[in-house]
């Protein structure tokens, strides 16, 4: 598999700063070009939708060439490092590096609490065990989101989602939310997000039918969605690529585990190890033996050196839950903290597949 670090000049984030400087918000990074371009008309509405998972290279294997996706294809950019829900779609909610913004995958590592916790969640990863009180991510780690500086800056902005008031059923509720607020009168910003086709491909993989089907449904509706829209700029996005991964489980591995101060955290494809203390050369001869070509195994130092997380000031809490290393994945096998045998699409590597995502873009006049 080809290996592709991600490009911070053009980047996920780097398109949530091109609309905050579209509405007057001093970005926290550099904007996207390729967005920038788009802007040079004032539409009353701007709606950026990113549909989990989709890849540029999901739609160029399922969708055809001729369909409303890849024909109105205006180019590729990159996702950040990991290419993941956590980490991407935060970066669009506040234009940082996930450097800056220390929410780095499905787990981080909390050292105040001394616990791998799930962002979203609020839970224990290691034992499923709920936190009681306030969520430990935005505890320790907060952010100013873009909405609330588009809003301080005297805009409309609105987020829409189904986990989100007014809490679209399904997808046609989501574009008719889309729509619902389009007519109305003023200035706005629009960003929805929508679960597919991330969901269907990590349960049934990246190619398949029900891949397939999921995605013509939502290439359908937005066609249908774009018809009735008026002065919009639209913008069809994604976080992160799929590919599908054959698994295989850190416990499986002793010489691997007894190196381990804790269980990993951040991804599968993006494992944080951190090692007990003179167990460094075992853990490198562990990963070359059994995970030589498919893992790449970088010491913190390394990580910070190469910026792999982004670029700019590191949140005052990175280097505390970074680990002694990261093992990335630069082929399809991911390394599970347990078993999880309903997963088959999987994404948080260094591959091409996993970074590219797609810019497509519709202006409405």
């Amino acid at each position: 598999m080809e290996i592709l670090y991600p490009d911070y000049d053009n980047c996920i984030a780097n398109l949530a700063c091109s609309m905050m400087k579209h509405f007057g918000v001093e970005p926290p990074n550099p904007t996207l070009p390729l967005v920038d371009g788009l802007l040079d008309k004032r539409y009353k509405n701007i709606v950026v939708l990113l549909l989990d998972g989709m890849g540029n290279n999901i739609i160029e294997a399922n969708l055809a060439p001729d369909g409303f996706f890849r024909s109105h294809l205006a180019g590729t950019y990159s996702s950040v490092f990991p290419p993941t829900t956590v980490a991407a779609t935060t970066a669009m909610d506040n234009g940082l590096f996930p450097v800056q913004s220390a929410w780095l995958g499905w787990t981080g590592y909390f050292p105040e609490i001394d616990r791998n916790v799930v962002y979203y969640l609020n839970q224990d990863f290691d034992t499923n065990e709920q936190i009681e009180g306030d969520s430990v991510a935005w505890t320790y780690v907060p952010y100013w989101s873009i909405h609330d500086r588009i809003r301080d800056a005297g805009y409309r902005s609105h987020y829409l989602a189904p986990f989100a008031n007014p809490y679209p059923k399904d997808f046609g509720a989501l574009c008719g939310e889309i729509k619902r607020l389009c007519a109305e009168d003023g200035e706005k910003y629009i960003h929805a997000y929508w679960d597919q086709p991330d969901t269907v491909m990590h349960r049934k993989g990246c190619f398949g039918e029900p891949a397939k089907t999921t995605l013509r449904e939502l290439e359908k509706a937005v066609e249908e969605l774009v018809g009735e829209l008026s002065d919009t700029l639209l913008l069809v996005t994604a976080d992160h690529g799929h590919i599908d991964s054959p698994k295989a489980v850190v416990t499986d591995y002793p010489d691997i585990m007894e190196c381990l101060v804790r269980m990993p955290s951040i991804e599968p494809r993006c494992l944080n190890l951190f090692v007990k203390d003179g167990m460094d050369e075992q853990l490198k001869a562990a990963f070359a033996k059994h995970f030589d070509g498919k893992f790449l195994l970088m010491s913190k130092a390394e990580v910070k050196e190469r910026q792999l997380f982004g670029k700019g000031t590191p949140h005052p809490h990175f280097d505390r839950m970074l680990g002694d290393y990261i093992a990335v994945a630069v082929d399809a096998v991911s390394i599970y903290n347990m078993n999880c045998k309903n997963f088959v699409g999987a994404h948080a590597g260094l591959t091409k597949n996993e970074m590219i995502i797609p810019l497509i873009a519709v202006k409405k006049d």
